[in-house]
């Protein structure tokens, strides 16, 4: 049954993330003009507004991070997914809180989990993806923040400047990310940490594709 559950998830989240691409798409600003100008909409006008994972260049890894929050479990899941510049699924972690938070302290704990994880693994030429800007801002500022979402992410900057010589934290839009968060849903129904050798059943499909 848990496998059948796992699978659910992962058809679920892949057929809504489609869904709001096709959306998009669709309003699309060449799509409409095209359409008024009653233009066919051609396979490549669709191409450019289709955003999608890119993998990082040559020697380095991409870790995408990202929050989910379940009011039903009481739950916050952590989605940690790296990749090398092939492609290639090379290492996943979930994790979980027992408890629901805030989006922002949901993300910002993300990051911190995936920067604690990975210098404990001892990576660094790594470009760490979310689709939370306000976290990438936070991050990227100079400025105090004494709030507890500031204290997590300075530490954040301490974690980064310790042990990555070599990384760097970017925003990413949510359709590239979608692997990130099929793991977070999916670390809301785990009891404990999870690390995966191996690509896990709930994002078999989105890897390959």
């Amino acid at each position: 049954m848990r496998d059948d559950a796992i699978e659910t998830s992962a058809k679920v989240v892949e057929r809504a993330i489609n869904m709001v691409v096709d959306w998009q798409l669709a309003n699309a600003p060449d799509v409409i003009a095209s359409r008024l100008n009653h233009q066919p909409t051609t396979a490549s006008t669709f191409q450019q507004h289709r955003i999608t994972w890119q993998p990082p260049v040559a020697e380095r890894y991409k870790c995408n991070i990202d929050a989910a929050f379940s009011s039903h479990v009481n739950r916050t899941g952590i989605g940690i997914c790296v990749r090398d510049a092939e492609g290639t699924f090379v290492l996943a972690k979930t994790m979980t809180y027992p408890c629901t938070v805030s989006v922002d302290l949901g993300e910002a704990l993300c990051l911190h989990s995936a920067l604690q994880w990975l210098s404990d693994m001892q990576f660094d030429n790594v470009d760490f993806e979310t689709d939370s800007k306000l976290t990438v801002d936070a991050f990227l500022s100079t400025k105090n923040d004494l709030s507890e979402f500031g204290c997590i992410i300075s530490s954040c900057r301490s974690l980064f400047r310790t042990f990555f010589s070599n990384s760097r934290v970017e925003f990413v839009r949510q359709q590239a990310n979608v692997v990130a968060h099929a793991l977070a849903i999916e670390a809301t129904s785990l009891a404990s940490p999870t690390v995966y050798f191996d690509i896990p059943n709930c994002i078999e499909t989105l890897i390959i594709n």
